[in-house]
């Protein structure tokens, strides 16, 4: 098959919608083909001209050579000496333009352009544009600079990343996403606005054949199906040195250097929240954030990357969606949905077919679904917030892990399924059995538990957020989760106690009860238990539970720390007096919430955004997205009546009276001086274990280099936190 063809003359440069016969039904009547492409420009005031006979010959006589001069178009002021060795075709104008030069970071270009092709495009005031081939169809901003480019071009069918059809074009021509899932059961469709929360409800909710029409039908109306716009490049970028761009439209201030190709792509970017793409990178089909940044050999396709998130050293990401804040570096993603806050920095760890909830971290050797446990490549992992896979630990489809579940190396034989948060989970290879310690971080690394929620507040440089993100490790996602792993805890202390006394084991609510009275009045015999954790693991040997008593008062702590916590904070923001606010909580409280991208909400209210997506009452991406800015602005309420609906659970009180509450503050305080005391005792461990020593001369080398204990900028803040909330409980007693 022929694959090159020849057009005579400079008709390349034309007939870019509708000239060629089986394009000619995509040109309007009465419209000529620029009428997109003006429409693109109407802001920006320009006033073009002809350029005069004197002109021409100037031009020309720099080398430059045009078949039709009348299709040139400029704007004064306007100096043919800074046009040389060029050759224009099609309609092309020219901003007004003068002497001078660009510089960007040290690298330094005169304005005007040299050596260039340039086949119908609007450039900008006082540009600079030098040794490129062939740029076709583009808008180029003010004071941009483009140099050393092989290929630059726009087709009439350019889609920019996003998952829609032009007119004209086949269904299978559409570009999706398939994170979660190889075989595709999830696929999404990428659009410039796309945040987790969206991919979330996209391919989730897939049982809901109706939310799936509408919003397929949603993403395809949010872009104007008609062929011909060109691409765009915002003021003062920078591209330099790169080899192919095509169907690429950048935001203002975009720094692109090296790249080897970048095919359909929307790069998000503003002079306060610049993206950069760098050396060797190759890019195809995506949507790339505000604030990102993309270097040294990575390859990404079919993917969205969030705000404020790196892709570097050769990382692979193909077929995901990265949320913001997060970085992937030298390893391979396939097939994911990741919320925010999400590291994975080693060259040989691998990620795939997962849903990762954010605020994650996935150690050197770690693969995540490294097999398939069934006839087919349909697999999937679920990991709430917090997850951390630790070093070479492998696992296989299908895993489900609650939050902050911290898994240490080890090969994982079979399918595992960790309720319990945040929990410990290791191989007993001598006793060939698996082992989960719940609150395994409450009780041993109050340190990493405590940063991680500083850390992720305190690294979120985006400017202007859209993906709503609670970072806090205590919120009502993994307050529900605790109060079940207390009743696990409970369930599977009785039915351990029954087995030990040869009896017959009684339902789990009889379990539970004796296990309960057992964990209070007998913690001794509890630790001489082997307590077994149920569907756990899908394998034969044993899943033992350790420091069961340890384990359930700590997630005791943690739910009445919460609960205090959280209403004391609307209290004290609001001025609301306790009182009041417990006489307006609703008797029932659904205590179902779903991470929403990062953002949590009460189940019932995404039910109901899903209704009315179905019911066209909300028609577009920006209906949506202002639906989840609404759910965040009653967050506040909404969290302090979750946690009332916990204080409820934990106290067996319908009505927490005035009392009540007064002393739950109290014992509130206690736990805040633990947590302060265990961020101290946790990080101190660090600074007595002898062997941090053996690579320092001295204790006062070690100090000068990782620094005292007493200087540490955390365990300050750790110090000032209690003051605070010691301050806030004092003003919102009954």
């Amino acid at each position: 098959m022929r694959e090159i063809v020849f057009r005579p003359g400079d008709r390349a440069a034309f007939d870019f919608i509708g000239g060629q016969e089986e394009h000619s039904s995509f040109l309007p009547e009465g419209k000529d083909e620029y009428y997109l492409r003006n429409s693109q420009i109407a802001d920006r005031n320009y006033k073009w001209r002809r350029l005069s006979e004197q002109e021409i010959s100037q031009m020309e006589k720099n080398g430059n050579s045009c078949l039709d001069w009348g299709q040139i178009f400029v704007e004064d002021p306007f100096d043919p000496a800074i046009y040389k060795n060029n050759s224009f075709a099609g309609l092309v104008r020219i901003a007004s333009s003068v002497q001078g030069t660009l510089e960007y970071h040290d690298f330094l270009l005169p304005t005007g352009i040299s050596n260039s092709r340039i086949y119908s495009c609007d450039i900008g005031r006082n540009c600079a544009i030098h040794d490129c081939l062939c740029l076709s169809h583009y808008i180029i901003g003010d004071s941009v600079i483009l140099c050393r480019i092989d290929e630059m071009v726009t087709t009439n069918h350019a889609k920019f990343g996003e998952g829609i059809i032009k007119d004209g074009e086949d269904e299978s021509v559409r570009i999706w996403i398939d994170p979660l899932n190889e075989a595709g059961g999830r696929s999404v469709l990428p659009f410039e606005s796309m945040i987790c929360a969206d991919a979330y409800l996209w391919s989730v909710y897939r049982e809901d054949s109706v939310l799936m029409d509408k919003l397929k039908d949603i993403t395809q109306k949010s872009v104007d199906s008609r062929r011909g716009y060109y691409g765009v490049i915002g003021d003062f970028c920078v591209i330099k040195s790169c080899q192919v761009i095509k169907d690429v439209k950048a935001g203002e201030g975009a720094y692109i250097k090296g790249a080897n190709k970048l095919k359909n792509l929307t790069v998000k970017s503003k002079l306060d929240n610049v993206t950069q793409i760098g050396e060797g990178v190759e890019l195809v089909n995506g949507i790339i954030g505000f604030g990102c940044h993309i270097f040294y050999g990575v390859k990404a396709v079919r993917f969205v990357l969030g705000d404020n998130s790196n892709l570097k050293y050769g990382a692979r990401l193909i077929h995901s969606i990265l949320g913001d804040n997060s970085t992937v570096s030298c390893c391979e993603v396939l097939n994911n949905l990741v919320f925010p806050g999400h590291e994975q920095h080693h060259n040989n760890s691998f990620l795939i077919a997962s849903l990762v909830m954010g605020q994650s971290n996935m150690a050197a050797g770690a693969t995540v679904g490294s097999n398939h446990n069934s006839r087919g490549n349909d697999g999937e992992i679920i990991a709430g917030r917090g997850f951390w896979p630790g070093l070479s630990s492998t696992l296989k489809h299908n895993c489900r892990f609650s939050c902050y579940t911290l898994l240490t190396k080890g090969s994982y034989p079979a399918e595992l399924n960790i309720m319990l948060p945040f929990s410990m989970v290791l191989e007993n290879r001598r006793l060939d059995q698996l082992e989960v310690m719940p609150a395994y971080y409450w009780m041993y690394n109050m340190y990493a538990l405590e940063r991680n929620s500083w850390k992720y507040r305190t690294r979120d440089k985006r400017k202007n957020p859209v993906q709503h993100i609670e970072s806090d490790h205590l919120a009502p996602d993994t307050a529900l989760e605790i109060l079940a792993g207390i009743t696990l805890l409970e369930r599977w202390t009785g039915k351990a106690w029954f087995k030990e006394n040869n009896s017959f084991i009684p339902p789990d609510s009889e379990c539970e009860q004796k296990g309960k009275e057992l964990i209070i009045s007998s913690p001794e015999t509890v630790n001489d238990l082997f307590v077994s954790g149920e569907m756990m693991e899908r394998g034969k040997r044993p899943v033992r539970i350790l420091k069961t008593v340890k384990a359930w008062n700590a997630y005791r702590d943690m739910l009445l720390f919460y609960g205090v916590k959280t209403i004391a904070c609307y209290l004290n923001r609001y001025g609301i007096h306790y009182e009041y606010f417990a006489a307006q909580v609703p008797p029932q409280i659904n205590l179902i919430w779903v991470n929403m991208g990062g953002q949590l909400v009460p189940e019932e209210k995404v039910d109901a955004l899903r209704a009315s997506i179905r019911q066209g009452l909300l028609s577009s991406w920006e209906e949506i997205h202002a639906q989840y800015d609404d759910w965040w602005n009653v967050y506040p309420r909404d969290k302090a009546e979750n946690a009332y609906g916990i204080l409820r659970k934990l106290t067996g009180a319908q009505n927490i009276t005035g009392e009540m509450w007064n002393k739950l503050a109290d014992s509130a305080k206690k736990i805040r001086m633990y947590i302060e005391e265990q961020v101290f005792l946790t990080k101190k461990k660090d600074y007595e274990n002898p062997y941090r020593l053996t690579t320092y001369r001295n204790t006062r080398e070690r100090d000068a280099v990782i620094g005292k204990l007493e200087d540490n900028k955390f365990i300050e803040t750790a110090k000032k936190e209690t003051s605070k909330f010691f301050g806030i409980l004092d003003k919102v007693k009954a």
